[in-house]
């Protein structure tokens, strides 16, 4: 940890973001659109290399809406065969770095009718079906409790400032509660009753790692997924990774807008 934040830093000139982003599948042209310092995660001591497409794997510095952010062009997964605390040993670097707000995107499929591809959710809480928990093991009592509470994990008042904004760019917002599991299959439809029934509205692979992590740091977190396809059994018709990326290519333009607008605002 000591090394990649010396080894940042020397890269930086000693930047210091206030904001993180993770961007997800097909989401990462949002960090083309600013001057920055971009470092390769193979570069950062501690740091892997992501092997999904749609995930250029840079840790992005740059000013966005005159604020310090940092951003990761793309994640690893735990799916890659990485473990939790790999996955979410970049959180911990951005904490250290100062990092106060974390938004949190990805791609994921959806659970009812009632929302459609290309819609954009607001994560307000997470089931956590992947078997496993990033703060197993030791405890570092520099960064957080051993017994963290989950209350609030995607920050309420992150959210409602997000619904302002998305409203005052007449950006119709969903909200609901996110599922992980940890692929690298897509669900069956029986997983996908299943999570239906415990009250989840999307699914998919990340996120919830990182969201964990950040909230036992002290991070305010905001999580946005953006929903690009009918989960299996929602609709009769075969998934495929190209449908996740083609969907976040269409609604990327509004999403990059809505981005910006909420970084200016928190």
């Amino acid at each position: 940890m000591e090394s990649a934040i010396n080894f940042i830093n020397e890269k930086t000139n000693n930047f210091k973001p206030v904001t993180g982003i993770i961007l997800g599948s097909g989401l990462g042209d949002f960090a083309d659109e600013f001057e920055a310092i971009r470092v390769p995660y193979s570069d950062i001591p501690g740091f892997q290399k992501s092997h999904v497409a749609g995930h250029k794997g840079l840790l992005v510095f740059a000013e966005v809406a005159g604020k310090p952010v940092v951003m990761m062009q793309g994640r690893y997964h735990f799916y890659e065969g990485h473990s939790m605390q790999t996955v979410t040993y970049p959180v911990k670097v951005m904490k250290k770095l100062g990092v106060q707000n974390l938004i949190i995107t990805n791609a994921a499929g959806l659970l009812h009718k009632e929302f459609e591809p290309g819609d954009l959710m607001l994560i307000a809480d997470h089931i956590n079906f992947m078997g496993t928990n990033p703060l197993i093991g030791m405890n570092d009592n520099d960064l957080g409790p051993r017994f963290p509470d989950q209350s609030d994990v995607f920050t309420k008042t992150l959210r409602e400032k997000a619904k302002a904004v998305a409203k005052s760019i007449n950006l119709e917002v969903k909200e609901g509660v996110y599922c992980a599991l940890t692929g690298p299959t897509y669900e069956t439809p029986a997983e996908v009753k299943m999570v239906r029934n415990f009250g989840a509205d999307a699914v998919g692979m990340s996120t919830v790692p990182e969201a964990i992590v950040a909230n036992w740091c002290g991070m305010n977190v905001l999580g946005i997924s953006c929903l690009t396809n009918f989960a299996c059994g929602v609709i009769d018709q075969p998934l495929s990774h190209q449908e996740v990326i083609e969907t976040a290519d269409r609604i990327k333009e509004s999403f990059k807008k809505y981005l910006y607008e909420l970084v200016k605002a928190i």
